[in-house]
């Protein structure tokens, strides 16, 4: 019999969009883009998801290119995937602020284990965007950022939602990182297909690190106390 583990690689590794782009956006695959993305990944969901304990879902907006874009594990960036999960990484070292306050918020919540057998986070879409910024940089693009950009993956996005479910995710109630935009879009979208009974919008990591840091912890709380009503 399966586990969560191998369903959630399986999903990974076949997570692929082939339609069309807006002109100047591109896609970001990071199970495809790089050579280690994928290997880190599937250490990390077998370590944390061997099992069929039933879970959660937080859906934040798309990954981004220093936080699962490095490895393929949604807030999740190569310091925090070495220094608190413990796996072995070989690729570039980044930091994501987003990424250094999920993991504080897991460690009082309880820690890594205890929170990854009650929650499973990734994103509405589950491929990421950028765009060439005015330097010639490469930068992090939200799929809701551009309405052409919302409206040629919207098919991508409920199929590997309903693809997401499918894995075996309770559907009662379903956490949204963002309160503005990502969640007026999963709660429409929500209304059309009915994934989830309830929807659950907390502030983006992003947001809280870059105007709410000096009150974090009142957010963390936040978190916690919306997280138990749904533990088991």
């Amino acid at each position: 019999m399966s586990t969560f583990a191998d369903r959630i690689i399986d999903f990974n590794k076949n997570l692929q969009y082939t339609g069309t782009l807006p002109t100047d956006i591109s896609i970001m695959n990071p199970f495809r883009d790089n050579d280690f993305a994928f290997d880190v990944s599937s250490r990390f969901y077998r370590k944390y998801y061997n099992d069929e304990y039933p879970r959660h879902l937080i859906l934040g907006i798309n990954p981004g290119r220093f936080g699962s874009g490095m490895t393929g594990v949604s807030f999740t960036d190569p310091k925090r995937m070495i220094n608190q999960c413990h796996i072995p990484y070989n690729g570039p070292i980044t930091h994501e602020p987003s990424s250094e306050y999920v993991y504080d918020m897991i460690n009082a919540f309880g820690g890594i284990s205890e929170f990854y057998q009650q929650f499973y986070i990734h994103s509405v879409c589950p491929l990421g965007f950028t765009i060439t910024g005015p330097k010639g940089k490469e930068i992090n693009y939200n799929y809701y950022d551009m309405p052409a950009l919302s409206k040629a993956v919207y098919p991508f996005i409920i199929e590997n939602l309903q693809k997401q479910i499918d894995i075996g995710f309770e559907t009662d109630v379903c956490f949204c990182f963002g309160t503005g935009k990502n969640e007026a879009f999963l709660k429409k979208l929500n209304e059309e297909k009915r994934f989830f009974k309830k929807i659950v919008a907390l502030e983006h990591p992003r947001f809280i690190m870059q105007y709410k840091s000096k009150t974090k912890q009142d957010y963390i709380d936040k978190y916690l106390k919306a997280f138990s009503e749904v533990i088991i």
